[in-house]
């Protein structure tokens, strides 16, 4: 089905599907319309010489540079040169994709300015596969992120690089061979690409959606190693999380009680200490906590989605153009700090519990380090040093950038959010949780196999996925291959499908 944009209602849902899954994208005709109202406003104001930043003046600390006429029609091809200033190796296709949905959405409220030719031409290269070759690095998302985007932007002159159907080729031969035509760039055309947070917050949703699957799956992990601990499982009642009211907590508790469920621990036949460590006891409280952070987040992110993030901007019933900071990136890169650093505090937890089921004086039982032959086996011993080095880059990363502001453009930009390098980071960071989840689902699968009895339907089917792809530990191997596939597979998500497979969606 083909998404249609219109300004508003856009997901992050909506931005995997194009960015990832190339759903096709259809310009809605009112927004359409309205983008053709705005155009018409600009090109009289233009024609009676209004100065209006970034049309018919320079940028930044050359704002009040007025141009002349001829200036003027010269002007967006070298503020996009100008910009096209990135650095290092080339972005995921799938954040600039992102990037490009997001701006045509802020182009469908009608406030840009923009030429209808701009935003329709972004439509047919998401629509025929023709992705901007972009720098993963160089912008402060502050004016936008103006590098990135500009890369962006260069297509429209047939310039820049882009991929078509795998290949890389020079911007204009891969617009040729999708059959787009090239629009130009006209007064205030690329100005109006560039001047938005789009990379940032097309990065912090697929992040997002990424993060979420990633927490349901700290949840099965926790189910699995709390089964293996012989865990009280009344910390994780319903009634304990609703008295306090953090929805996050009452959704992770909920979920860790629907895996264990049908097993004997569930139903009270293993004994069990009346206390557990708060590794095991807080999970709910933990998870949940990150949960409730990503979930904030996402709000933040959703309303940038289908905000105006642009400068300036046009409103047509009024006849006015406005110049403010609405590029400025710290509404989003805020809240993904803190994104970031709860799944830092979720893989911590992680990483606790594994050392619970490596530990002989806290495993309940299970051979030290999970292994038969203690002395000349050393088990998953090794398994817990890799996590810890993950984790403690994950602390590193998880300061914020949105405090590092550096001033720019002599002082005219004296405070950037630095949201990009929130997103770059934030990547970083999850890539290391997907191997430190890993590690202990596997370790919980070693653990589950020294025990006897029935286990909860859902921790059953996680333990069947795992074997799958790793096999019991009877005596030492080398680790890193068993690693590296534990880590695949919470990345795939295919454990998560399974378990919802047989226990129903997790919340």
């Amino acid at each position: 089905m083909t998404l249609m944009i219109k300004g508003a209602g856009l997901t992050i849902e909506d931005v995997v599907n194009v960015a990832r899954h190339q759903q096709k994208v259809a310009l809605h005709p009112d927004a359409l319309a309205r983008i053709k109202k705005c155009r018409a406003m600009l090109e009289k104001k233009i024609a009676a010489h209004e100065i209006m930043y970034g049309v018919n003046t320079g940028i930044g600390e050359f704002s009040e540079v007025v141009l002349s006429d001829e200036q003027v029609k010269e002007f967006q091809k070298y503020l996009i040169y100008n910009h096209s200033a990135g650095i290092g190796e080339p972005m995921p296709e799938d954040y600039v994709r992102g990037a490009m949905l997001g701006r045509i959405n802020v182009h469908a409220h009608g406030n840009s300015g923009i030429r209808p030719e701009i935003t329709l031409t972004l439509v047919e290269m998401l629509n025929k596969g023709v992705t901007p070759w972009v720098c993963r690095k160089g912008s402060v998302g502050a004016s936008g992120d103006l590098a990135p985007m500009s890369q962006i932007a260069l297509l429209m002159m047939g310039e820049g690089r882009a991929y078509y159907k795998g290949k890389l080729y020079p911007g204009r031969e891969a617009m040729e061979k999708a059959g787009i035509p090239l629009p130009g760039l006209q007064a205030r055309d690329g100005l109006g690409i560039i001047n938005g947070s789009n990379v940032l917050t097309a990065m912090s949703a697929l992040f997002l959606y990424d993060a979420f699957n990633w927490l349901k799956q700290a949840e099965i992990t926790a189910a699995m190693s709390l089964e293996a601990l012989k865990a009280n499982m009344k910390p994780y009642d319903r009634k304990i999380h609703e008295v306090r009211g953090f929805k996050g907590a009452i959704s992770s508790a909920l979920n860790i009680k629907r895996m264990v469920a049908g097993g004997d621990l569930a139903e009270g036949r293993i004994p069990c200490k009346v206390q557990d460590a708060y590794s095991m006891r807080s999970t709910p409280q933990v998870i949940g906590a990150a949960r409730d952070a990503l979930t904030y987040a996402r709000s933040q992110v959703e309303i940038e989605l289908n905000g105006v993030g642009d400068n300036p901007i046009f409103f047509p019933d009024e006849n006015i153009q406005l110049s403010g900071a609405n590029f400025q990136g710290t509404p989003v890169s805020l809240p993904m700090d803190m994104a970031g650093a709860a799944v830092t505090m979720v893989s911590v937890l992680s990483e606790r519990r594994m050392n619970r089921l490596n530990n002989p004086a806290l495993s309940v039982g299970l051979p030290a380090f999970l292994t038969k032959g203690a002395g000349m086996f050393s088990g998953l011993m090794l398994s817990q040093y890799t996590a810890d080095m993950q984790i403690v880059e994950q602390r590193i990363l998880s300061a914020p950038a949105s405090v590092q502001s550096i001033p720019a453009a002599a002082d005219q930009e004296d405070f950037v959010s630095m949201g990009m390098n929130t997103a770059i980071k934030n990547f970083q960071i999850l890539d290391n949780a997907y191997g430190i989840l890993g590690i202990e689902m596997m370790a919980a699968a070693q653990a589950l196999d020294f025990r006897d009895y029935q286990f909860g339907t859902g921790t059953t089917k996680a333990k069947e996925v795992v074997r799958r792809h790793v096999d019991f530990l009877d005596i030492d191997r080398p680790l890193y291959d068993d690693h590296n596939k534990m880590k695949e597979l919470v990345k795939s998500c295919e454990v998560l499908n399974e378990v919802e497979k047989t226990i129903g969606p997790l919340e």
